[in-house]
């Protein structure tokens, strides 16, 4: 099938934004995405004061969609925590919530949703499982899920993964984690929980294949010896933990950045640039990318100029991300973090400043 408008491959946070931008500009693009039932993917379920400002230039206002309001960090280490106001207010949203909305923005402002799963991608093609889709123009937004054809390096031995609970809302996780974000950090990886709407929590953890490894290869029992060794992630897990799904993704490229790119393919979101989630920009980067992609591919700029400048943006955000998710996993790094943020929490403020991307306007509001 020839499309004359641009071709969008994935329906998440960069694929809408880039889709409402370009309907925005004048063009139909075309949103394919494998699945017709919107997910509840397991990264980016918190959204920055950046991510919230970018969301907002999009038409998409999160206190209208039962975010939860979050003002406060709060950082463990064993039996040690400290807490410190964020310099904005942030927000708790589920993928699902996060990305039904946006969906529906962007067949608002113009863009068409069609349903396939992609098979290979070759330069001016998507092989899909029905049907070839073919564009002078293809955004790639496929997240963390590579396509045959433009699969990203996983050169690390040591790979980071990823898990999920998603536990029902209680008063007693309501009273301890209202109006925060809190990280646990242990050797080898870190727990991110906040509520999302509705009062449900959703608890993330980042750990090293090898960390995994020593707790028995078992996401369970990683899950209850660090509720031994933290007693405060005890309690917010509280007793009914063991009844919930644990949702796993692997071979996470954090810290990988794409620089070079074939004409008419833009790749966005983590098909650009993998910022760790210790840093919670993941959703400000993709769309930022979709954002970025979008005035490019407007200006005739082309995609080699968007990938390389884009790749130049995201460098310091990621590399300060890493820097500190590497920082993070060491009992050392992670006393030090604690400490800091005691005697100067002004600069714990800055780093996350610094770890934050520039976005560009969209080019039509």
């Amino acid at each position: 099938m020839r499309i004359e408008n641009p071709l969008i491959l994935g329906a998440g946070p960069a694929g809408c934004a880039a889709a409402i931008c370009l309907a925005r500009t004048g063009e139909t693009p075309l949103l394919l995405d494998r699945d017709e039932h919107v997910g509840d993917q397991l990264c980016g379920g918190f959204l920055s004061w950046r991510t919230a400002q970018q969301l907002g230039d999009l038409g998409i206002d999160l206190e209208q969609t039962g975010a939860h309001r979050v003002s406060q960090l709060r950082l463990f280490h064993e039996d040690r925590y400290v807490e410190l106001p964020l310099p904005h207010p942030a927000y708790g949203l589920s993928r699902h919530a996060l990305d039904t909305v946006m969906r529906a923005k962007a067949v608002d402002a113009g863009a068409r949703l069609k349903f396939d799963t992609v098979r290979r991608l070759e330069p001016g093609v998507a092989h899909g499982q029905t049907q070839d889709w073919r564009s002078d123009a293809i955004f790639l937004a496929t997240g963390k899920h590579d396509v045959r054809g433009q699969s990203r390096p996983r050169d690390d031995k040591d790979t980071a993964l990823g898990l999920r609970l998603r536990l029902p809302a209680n008063a007693q996780r309501t009273g301890l984690l209202e109006n925060a974000i809190e990280l646990h950090l242990f050797d080898g990886g870190y727990v991110g929980i906040v509520l999302q709407e509705g009062g449900s929590a959703n608890i993330c953890l980042a750990v090293r294949k090898s960390a995994l490894a020593s707790h028995g290869g078992s996401p369970e029992t990683l899950f209850a010896e660090l509720a031994e060794l933290i007693p405060a992630l005890a309690e917010r897990l509280g007793d009914d933990w063991r009844d919930a799904r644990t949702d796993t993704i692997g071979a996470v490229p954090y810290g990988w950045i794409c620089r070079k790119t074939q004409p008419g393919l833009y790749r966005l979101g983590d098909q650009a640039a993998v910022i760790p989630s210790l840093a919670g920009e993941g959703i400000s980067i993709a769309i930022a990318s979709g954002v970025a992609a979008t005035n490019a591919h407007a200006a005739e700029q082309g995609a080699e100029h968007y990938q390389q400048e884009f790749a130049r943006r995201a460098a310091r955000p990621v590399g300060l991300a890493r820097m500190g998710w590497h920082l993070a996993e060491t009992r050392l790094g992670a006393r030090g973090a604690l400490a800091l943020a005691r005697i100067a929490p002004g600069l714990i403020a800055r780093f996350a400043d610094w770890a934050r991307i520039q976005a560009p306007p969209p080019l039509a509001r």
